[in-house]
């Protein structure tokens, strides 16, 4: 059975390990009335339910807030890419306006996380309680330690360093815990992937679990991430030596339904349509919809994001003809003016006083295609779109070798070479080469672009920022409407240097008297 294909056993499993509300216990790491080992797990089969239920963690069908576990492209939302209206957590954060007292995105990654932290804990000792086949064990134990090394990394990128818990705990013992140092996650974080690598195969026995290559990747992100760029080289090394991934041939299939799983794929989260809440609503929050708000868009690219991509052959923009030339990448990303999307020719439907559905965004211009199910035909019924989620995608890979190679005074024509695959490579992306011979500032400043543009709207950009120190840099930043006028400027006094770590939420430490918040909060 493939994970896309969850079943309602799996639902049961969840139901099975149940958590206490993550709002009455801190953490909300155990159960109040867990099943005992007397009589569970006792069979194969509930391990096979007690793995499936960490999975199931990944993401949460019944709110938006699924979408921010891993980033998604609201996220670019918090960065110059792209303006998210509605004062929510995102917004704030790419501003500079939110509180502790922020309650969506800030609670909804913490507790999530350890969601997951407890159930793949959880699994963990339950596992030693069934007779299995080692190899199957193997497996298993593999994967609650990638999903567990997983979550440790979302939340040591956003809050630093966390409370470490290795194995299940009692509410009373969870509102002990002090924080470990960013230092000492980071290293956990790495600990858990090199388990997961240890024990996991080359190929997954069902689409969409992980694999040692996705547990490799996470480690060669988790270095990145550190800038550990000597890291990073040695374990693209190991990915390398699989011989499995490569880029796909189209940019823009590679966000399409009958195109998932492919080999550019590490590991991705899975969706399905259905009405038991194993879709997403990623297309009901962006996307310009057909003019019902339930296709509304949260998130529309900004003038800067659309401004960085390229003349195909390199040339300057003509101003009267701006879309034309232009790396295909940005209507593969973003809808521009005359473009058709589900049908329509865009903008010209948008109703009076009113863009992208919602009359407070005044961005005419531009809307977001990536992660959007086209045709018209095709559209899943709202909140149950089955399009998976990429989390980590081959060229990631291939950028992190290039930077990498950058930063530790490699061979630039090397990195130059790795950035120009990018480029040049795709049957649908054919732009001009860069040239051999930059200095290494230049080739840092076009691996940098190169990112940006390649994963744009998928939610990396805001760690990019944080990770390359350059929010100084780009803001203030002033985002504006199709007439020229401000609609919002981001972090107006200036990049307020704290921002580069979330504050724990006020309703965790209120619990804990042991946790100690960020510095600047």
């Amino acid at each position: 059975m493939r994970l896309k294909d969850i079943s309602n056993k799996i639902l049961l499993a969840v139901l099975i390990l149940l958590l206490n509300s993550c709002d009455k216990n801190f953490l909300g790491i155990t159960p109040e009335d867990k099943i005992t080992s007397n009589n569970f797990p006792t069979s194969e089969d509930d391990i096979d339910f007690l793995l499936n239920g960490v999975y199931n963690e990944l993401h949460d069908g019944r709110s938006i807030w699924d979408q921010f576990l891993f980033g998604f492209g609201m996220l670019d939302g918090a960065t110059p890419n792209s303006f998210n209206w509605g004062n929510t957590d995102v917004s704030k954060i790419g501003n500079g306006s939110l509180s502790t007292g922020d309650t969506g995105f800030l609670t909804f990654r913490w507790t999530k996380c350890y969601a997951i932290i407890s159930r793949a804990n959880y699994l963990l000792e339950a596992i030693e309680l069934v007779e299995l086949d080692e190899k199957d064990k193997s497996r298993i134990v593999g994967e609650a330690y990638f999903l567990r090394g997983l979550a440790y990394s979302v939340l040591v990128e956003t809050y630093g360093g966390v409370p470490l818990i290795e194995a299940t705990i009692a509410p009373e013992e969870s509102r002990e815990l002090s924080r470990a140092s960013i230092e000492e996650t980071w290293a956990f974080v790495i600990s858990d992937y090199d388990k997961a690598i240890n024990n996991l195969e080359i190929e997954a026995p069902e689409v969409g679990r992980a694999t040692k290559g996705a547990a490799l990747g996470m480690k060669m992100r988790a270095y990145l991430y550190q800038n550990k760029y000597e890291q990073v080289l040695e374990v693209v090394g190991q990915i390398e030596d699989l011989n499995k991934y490569g880029l796909f041939s189209s940019y823009e299939g590679l966000f399409r339904l009958e195109n998932e799983n492919n080999q550019e794929v590490l590991f991705d989260v899975q969706y399905i349509r259905g009405e038991n809440s194993q879709g997403t609503m990623h297309d009901q929050f962006s996307g310009i919809g057909t003019g019902s708000f339930t296709r509304g868009s949260r998130y529309v690219p900004t003038q800067d994001l659309i401004d960085a991509y390229e003349m195909i052959d390199g040339s300057d923009v003509d101003p009267e003809n701006p879309y034309e030339g232009r790396d295909p990448r940005l209507e593969f990303t973003c809808v521009v003016p005359g473009a058709y999307f589900l049908g329509y020719r865009f903008p010209n439907y948008i109703y009076p006083g009113g863009a992208y559905n919602h009359p407070g965004c005044q961005l005419k211009q531009f809307s977001a295609r990536k992660y959007q199910i086209e045709p018209e035909s095709e559209l899943p019924p709202s909140g149950q779109s089955d399009l998976n989620y990429i989390v980590l995608r081959y060229a990631d890979v291939i950028l992190a070798k290039a930077e990498a190679i950058i930063e530790t005074n490699g061979n630039i024509n090397e990195a130059i070479d790795l950035i120009n695959r990018i480029r040049t490579e795709r049957d649908d992306v054919k732009l001009t080469a860069l040239p051999m011979g930059l200095s290494q500032g230049e080739a840092r400043s076009q691996l940098r672009h190169e990112r940006r543009i390649e994963f744009a709207f998928e939610g990396l950009y805001w760690s990019d920022i944080k990770r390359w120190d350059i929010g100084k840099d780009i803001y203030p930043y002033e985002v504006l409407n199709y007439d020229g006028g401000i609609i919002e400027t981001k972090f107006p006094g200036g990049y307020l240097d704290y921002y580069d770590l979330l504050p724990i939420p006020d309703s965790e430490i209120s619990l804990n008297k042991n946790l100690v918040q960020n510095p600047g909060w």
